[in-house]
């Protein structure tokens, strides 16, 4: 298998593509500190690329900071877009295959029907739009990518909704929790294992893919599940999103289509409630 490099190494993803690769014996992945994966530095990108000759290249390099995003456009324009662009720019000149991993707020989140590949996009905040940027950006610059959106990402790695709630669960008697977003948990190892499955094919089957677990909740209903699967005793109250003030506007219904990627890759998706319970064994070990 020829070489593959991963950006944003020491992300939730990232982590969980490394877990992944280690119990799938893969030797010829590479997971970049910051020092040689600056994606806003186009020299020091291309040593990189240079020093390890990928045939494969994984973009999981983002800026998440939903709320601060509001505030620090700038920054998460860079990240988001700029540094983007500089990779595809040169999986473009050097034939590489790009993954680059995009997200459900690229979507204004007011259609009450899981959202599939070719419906409008129209982000309702700065990290919305700046990752919708950089879609544009990878569409426009190399024909090899496949832009996988996906979201509500939780996992043993990283801070994440699940870890939260175990641990105010632990601390508090009661917890507000909003019930009326909507959408499906993903647990990111089941990301991770796609991913490299699609690698492991050498599949040429491009363009945008939406990816989560199957099923549907919201995020009231996601935290039961999560205290009940680990034994938590805490009262969850649900609140409507106007009763919870954030800087970033969330979509309101952001359920994600699979047919595509389940179609063009044969593939049955793991359940949401499955997959939350198999992460919170592990943590609760």
């Amino acid at each position: 298998m020829s070489n593959i490099v991963v950006f944003g190494a020491s992300g939730q993803l990232g982590n969980c593509i490394k877990h992944v690769s280690e119990k799938r014996g893969i030797k010829n992945i590479y997971f970049l500190q910051r020092s040689e994966a600056d994606i806003l530095n186009p020299e020091a990108l291309k040593n990189t690329f240079d020093k390890y000759s990928p045939s494969w290249c994984i973009n999981c390099a983002a800026y998440t900071a939903v709320d601060k995003a509001e505030d620090d456009k700038e920054n998460a324009e860079k990240v988001n877009k700029i540094g983007v662009e500089h990779i595809a720019r040169l999986c473009a000149e050097k034939g590489i295959k790009l993954i680059h991993v995009s997200t459900d707020f690229v979507f204004k989140g007011d259609v009450a029907r899981p959202l599939n590949e070719r419906d409008i996009t129209n982000p309702i905040g700065v990290y919305g739009q700046t990752k919708l940027d950089g879609e544009k950006a990878v569409q426009q610059i190399t024909d090899n990518y496949f832009i996988l959106r996906t979201g509500w990402l939780y996992s043993e790695y990283c801070n994440n909704f699940v870890k939260t709630m175990l641990r105010l669960g632990a601390e508090r008697d009661e917890l507000k929790i909003i019930a009326d977003q909507v959408g499906t948990p993903t647990y990111a190892i089941d990301l991770a294992s796609f991913i490299l499955d699609v690698i492991d094919r050498d599949s040429e089957a491009y363009g945008i893919y939406h990816y989560s677990n199957e099923g549907v909740t919201s995020w009231y209903d996601f935290a039961k599940a999560v205290f009940d699967i680990s034994g938590t005793e805490v009262k969850a109250i649900p609140v409507r999103t106007d009763e919870y003030v954030t800087k970033a506007t969330r979509p309101a219904y952001s359920v994600l289509d699979k047919s595509k990627v389940k179609t063009t890759f044969e593939m049955e998706i793991p359940y949401w409630r499955d997959s939350l319970t198999k992460c919170i064994d592990i943590l609760q070990k």
